[in-house]
């Protein structure tokens, strides 16, 4: 089979154009003839890489490299698929716990541990060579009521999503935070930044992005149809079709924004999370007033979110907290019992956004059954007590009576 050709014939039927080209089937792109090991999908991951690179990138071939970068995309997730079944590594299950979950992310020896163990009480070996810390280590942050928890993650180094450093039980347990946080070194922060950021990209972490404004919905027949009501700048529609044909054969696509050839993948594939990242800069005191500037000049170049601190020395604490709480988009809101005095003395935490059913499912898994009505005094309410349903979004510092039914 290697090297002969065959007639393919592609059909967009929406598009009201049948057209004929002859492709060089090699085996590098044959994966539906029979189950292929880790091995055999990594390379054939190479040979379409090395595809990428020799073509030369125009117009005429542009939809040709969009096609393929979205085969390496499905290929990318069938390994994951193969691997997330073999089981996890040892030590990195990390159990969730409290309000919010944040992950340490830095090269080794960046004082992760030691930051972690000035916010918390965990117990986190601190030293100064590469990786000190072999497990993910778990602690609790109070602060403003929430209970937050920050884990250790080990050093990731350039390799981690292919497996480098057990580097993708790493990149696993970062998956699942709701906020990362970027420890650098002042003098090679965007460097680390660049690689950090890079490695979770592999991994299918996006950081600082929302989800691509897509909406896909598949159809049972008539190809497939793709709508732009917002001009495209980055993608010519005949790649926006190659891509699409990769994952669907049948669907009706609205594209919500001026979309680049890897947001429109991404849009296809199960496997992306987006999570919000901030960069702090430790070992502060090692650093004079001018190379300090010179970092924050830097960083607010390239829109990150930074804080400077000194772990060691436990400056720029404070501000790092009140970040943390803030960037997680954390809200308090307090129970009111009917006809008593709200309990200010436990706030309930949400995400913002949140509704009164979230607040039920919080209580007892039974609220939600038993409902009948809710009280809110606060910002979001449009006059004192006003009665409320289950998808009303609550506001921080809201006061909350949920009736029940008995």
């Amino acid at each position: 089979m290697h090297g002969k050709h065959y007639k393919v014939e592609q059909v967009h039927i929406s598009h009201k154009q049948t057209f004929e080209s002859s492709v060089l089937l090699t085996t590098s792109y044959i994966s539906f003839f029979h189950p292929m090991d880790t091995q055999t999908l990594e390379k054939q991951i190479k040979d379409i890489e090395d595809e990428i690179f020799n073509t030369q990138k125009n117009k005429a071939t542009e939809h040709h490299i969009g096609k393929l970068k979205a085969k390496i995309a499905k290929l990318k997730e069938q390994i994951e698929k193969r691997q997330g079944s073999g089981g996890k590594g040892k030590g990195f299950a990390v159990k969730k716990s409290g309000d919010a979950t944040v992950g340490l992310i830095g090269y080794p020896s960046i004082g992760k541990s030691t930051l972690l163990n000035n916010l918390t009480k965990a117990d986190s070996e601190v030293g100064t060579y590469e990786f000190t810390t072999l497990d993910v280590i778990p602690g609790m942050l109070q602060y403003n009521g929430a209970n937050i928890q920050i884990l250790d993650l080990p050093g990731i180094i350039t390799g981690a999503a292919k497996g480098k450093g057990r580097g993708k039980e790493v990149l696993a347990a970062a998956r699942n935070v709701d906020l990362i946080i970027f420890m650098v070194d002042a003098n090679e922060m965007m460097k680390q930044l660049s690689q950090m950021n890079q490695e979770l990209y592999n991994a299918g972490i996006r950081i600082n992005q929302s989800k691509p404004r897509v909406i896909i919905t598949k159809t049972k027949q008539g190809g497939i149809t793709i709508h732009t009501p917002i001009k495209q700048t980055h993608v010519s529609k005949k790649t926006l079709y190659s891509i699409a044909s990769e994952y669907e054969t049948n669907a009706d696509i609205i594209i919500r924004e001026n979309i680049t050839e890897d947001r429109f993948i991404d849009s296809f594939m199960n496997n992306r999370t987006y999570i919000p990242a901030i960069a702090v800069i430790n070992k502060a005191d090692k650093y004079n007033k001018k190379q300090i500037q010179q970092a924050k000049k830097t960083l607010e170049k390239h829109h990150w979110t930074y804080y400077i601190i000194s772990a060691k020395k436990r400056k720029g604490l404070t501000q790092l907290k009140k970040g943390i709480y803030n960037h997680l988009d954390l809200i308090k809101i307090y129970m009111k019992p009917q006809g008593k005095k709200p309990d200010y003395s436990e706030p309930m935490i949400l995400k913002k956004g949140n509704t009164v059913e979230q607040v039920c499912k919080t209580i007892h898994r039974d609220f939600k059954e038993r409902f009948r009505y809710a009280q809110v005094w606060g910002t979001s309410a449009k006059y004192p007590g006003q009665k409320v349903g289950l998808d009303h979004k609550l506001a921080d510092e809201d006061l909350l009576t949920v009736v029940i039914s008995h």
